[in-house]
């Protein structure tokens, strides 16, 4: 049997890096050697001598290395209904694009998921996830084209398949014919692990169970999905403790808040992560550190949609996991995660904790080991270490922006949008200089306006 041919290496120099690993290590000037599809090595100065079948270096003066970023909440859908409602608080929101969601199709599907990931590929995240739970009757394969489109564009790529049971005749807020019965969920949830979940070291593809939420899922539902997903061996999520209007609602529906019906129907844990988590008590952040339960924090959305501020250093003290989210694109309309680490900062600042709230670098490491760790995958991917997933992002640190900057983490969070020089997922590179080199962002943006305005027109009709 001939001898496997020794991976191909890329090396890269000259740059700083943060390697987000448990010690925060960085370096002012180091390099990154590449081999294959994993980290083959990080450290101060030049890379090794001699080494064998290096087919590209890249000299990265100037730029900042940082892992790959990680966004653990979206709706890729919404990108085609961006800024509606944009004076509504959460239950108007929905309310008010419910009905035109409840039209959505494949081809639809498919073209915001590739504005819904292009924006945030060209933006340094390598590794995404979408919670999908609109699935309208006679729609087709929402969840495959969403696949698709992930594996088309060459990021990492989580898909939360949702769900919705308790439509607007059961005191929901979705329309009846966009939601799906119990069985029909659990079902339909069941054949979609089957068929896109991987479980190997370095999946591209992965899928957690994700009924939508306390006021759209019955409690068989949640209870089910739960024992499902269980059973499956893959990760559970849903949207939780958003807002005030919620809490009320598990009150007075259920007699309890949200983090106690999370607890009684088998919701909290180390394999679930919740979007929000904004209205928690002492109480509840202890459920939550007890059992290992993570949340995906989502400052811009929580802000646009007048939610209110998460206690993430109180959940960061307690030992929460906490990853970033973009959220979906119509309460984000930027779609960047990039900007959320500075968001974060910012936001936070505004709470209880003032200027003591976040720092830079741990800005910078919810965006990116802490999103990897709520996705279950922080052994693999969320920091640069040997051994690791090469998902990695060149940030330019040497223009106008943030040249006058002396510390690259403070710059590159606190600082304007970086440019991205370079973005790897598996040791391939998938933007350069800013743009896309697995797609075409112009034929996307094309394809995703002509389906916002059939949208728009369909639901116009209905």
């Amino acid at each position: 049997m001939a001898a496997a041919s020794p991976a191909e290496r890329t090396v890269i120099e000259n740059c700083a890096i943060a390697t987000v690993d448990a010690s925060d290590t960085e370096y002012a000037r180091g390099h990154v050697v590449i081999a294959g599809h994993l980290i083959e090595s990080v450290g101060a100065g030049r890379a090794p001598e001699g080494m064998e079948n290096v087919v590209r270096r890249i000299d990265a003066a100037g730029h900042l290395a940082t892992p790959g970023l990680v966004n653990t909440h979206h709706h890729f859908y919404q990108w085609l209904t961006r800024g509606l409602a944009a004076d509504h608080n959460l239950f108007d929101w929905l309310v008010a694009l419910y009905p035109t969601w409840a039209r959505i199709d494949e081809p639809m599907a498919y073209a915001a998921a590739q504005g819904s990931l292009a924006m945030m590929a060209r933006g340094g995240v390598t590794t995404a996830m979408d919670h999908h739970y609109v699935f309208p009757r006679g729609s087709g394969d929402l969840s495959g084209a969403i696949v698709r489109a992930a594996r088309d564009m060459g990021v990492r790529f989580t898909l939360a398949r949702g769900s919705m049971d308790r439509g607007a005749s059961d005191g929901g807020l979705p329309p009846d014919f966009a939601v799906e019965s119990l069985d029909d969920a659990l079902a339909a949830t069941e054949a979609t692990v089957r068929e896109h979940h991987d479980t190997s070291f370095g999946a591209m593809t992965q899928v957690a169970v994700a009924p939508c939420s306390p006021f759209s899922v019955s409690t068989e539902l949640m209870r089910h999905g739960a024992e499902l997903a269980r059973r499956l061996g893959v990760r559970l999520h849903t949207h939780g403790s958003e807002t005030v209007e919620e809490e009320k609602f598990c009150h007075e529906l259920f007699g309890m808040g949200p983090t106690d019906y999370f607890e009684s129907t088998g919701w909290l844990g180390e394999d679930v992560w919740m979007a929000h988590c904004v209205h928690m008590n002492d109480s509840d952040i202890a459920a939550f550190a007890r059992t290992g339960t993570g949340v995906a924090h989502c400052p811009s959305s929580n802000a646009r949609l007048a939610a209110g501020i998460a206690r993430v250093p109180d959940l960061l003290a307690a030992g929460v996991p906490v990853g970033l989210g973009v959220d979906g694109t119509a309460s984000n309309e930027s779609g960047e995660l990039h900007t959320e680490l500075r968001n974060a900062l910012l936001i936070n600042r505004l709470g209880a904790h003032r200027e003591a709230a976040l720092t830079a670098r741990k800005a910078l490491r919810l965006g990116t080991y802490g999103g990897a760790q709520v996705l279950g995958r922080a052994a693999e991917t969320g920091s640069l270490e040997a051994g690791k997933l090469a998902d990695l992002v060149l940030w330019r640190m040497d223009t106008l922006a943030h040249s006058s900057i002396a510390d690259p983490v403070a710059a590159l969070v606190l600082g304007a949008a970086a440019p991205v020089t370079a973005s790897f997922v598996n040791g391939r590179r998938i933007v350069e200089d800013g743009r896309l080199l697995t797609v075409d962002e112009d034929a996307i943006a094309r394809s995703t306006r002509a389906e916002a305005e059939r949208l728009a027109r369909i639901a116009g009709q209905g």
